[in-house]
């Protein structure tokens, strides 16, 4: 990945804010670049970025290292048991029970063994799509229905993007401010908090705001559907010394577009400006 590439994590407190919206135009304003969707239990930015050519597409199988107990070598002394801080593993009628979808793979049973009774065994946990985009590439995480951390899915689809050299990469992160989204934004040079103009709006800017001054990482604020009016996401980033990055007007051409998985600066030349105005400011925050 070259020296300068710039990777920008795009964050909002909850669905529905304009987050997928803002992503896959600063992907598209700053073409050739890497999109990233880590909304990995609904990823929605394939139906915005669709291949080039769907033969071209490709899709790999995630998985992850589980524990496999051999109940004849296994002396029942629950060790592992005590150890794993996930609850993963039971002793049931003094036969060890795993519990698969809640295991982290994090090997500690295994280790804790003393008579070798624990192998690693692979589980597939997700999937992750690549492909090329009208000068993006495209990488696509999703996780399997019912599992329940997208964690390694995420840190799956990112590091794929390392092996690409386009300089701008988008991520797409999960909304809200759980742990998957702290993973989502480990590596990222800029964070953009997309924001609603409604009280609500405000409260979910706070969410996502305490999490990236957690984090350390510089940030700006995009406000979404802007009208005449009070704005209190606007007041919030004014009493709190956040840049903002843009304004994007409520328009409900842009709505009818979005609607209809179409890029709005593709389609609507008159909002282009809007999102490389974003791309220029966020590119001067990195610069300070």
């Amino acid at each position: 990945m070259p020296n300068n590439s710039l990777r920008v994590a795009v964050l909002s407190g909850k669905g529905g804010t304009g987050k997928t919206l803002v992503s896959v135009n600063l992907a598209y304003v700053s073409s050739p670049s890497i999109y990233v969707d880590c909304d990995v239990e609904e990823p929605n930015g394939q139906y915005f970025l669709q291949p080039d050519d769907p033969l071209s597409l490709t899709r790999e199988v995630i998985e992850v290292l589980i524990p496999t107990i051999d109940p004849v070598i296994c002396n029942g002394c629950r060790d592992c048991v005590e150890f794993c801080r996930f609850h993963a593993l039971a002793f049931i009628k003094n036969r060890p029970l795993l519990f698969p979808e809640v295991c982290h793979s994090c090997g500690g049973c295994e280790r804790v063994c003393t008579r070798g009774a624990i192998t690693r065994s692979k589980r597939a946990i997700g999937s992750a799509d690549n492909y090329r985009s009208d000068g993006i590439q495209v990488i696509s995480g999703a996780m399997n229905i019912g599992e329940s951390s997208g964690v390694p899915v995420i840190r799956h689809v990112l590091a794929i993007s390392n092996n690409f050299p386009e300089e701008t990469i988008v991520i797409d992160c999960p909304p809200g401010s759980a742990c998957v989204v702290m993973e989502s934004i480990s590596d990222a040079d800029f964070c953009v908090l997309v924001a609603e103009p409604t009280i609500f709006g405000a409260h979910n800017l706070r969410m996502v705001h305490e999490l990236v001054c957690r984090s350390d990482k510089p940030f700006g604020v995009v406000l979404n559907k802007c009208q005449e009016g009070w704005n209190p996401s606007e007041d919030y980033c004014v009493d709190h010394g956040i840049p903002v990055l843009g304004r994007i007007p409520y328009d409900p051409l842009i709505g009818q577009l979005s609607s209809e998985a179409k890029l709005v600066s593709r389609e609507y030349p008159a909002t282009e400006r809007f999102f490389r105005e974003i791309l220029s400011n966020i590119r001067k925050e990195v610069a300070k």
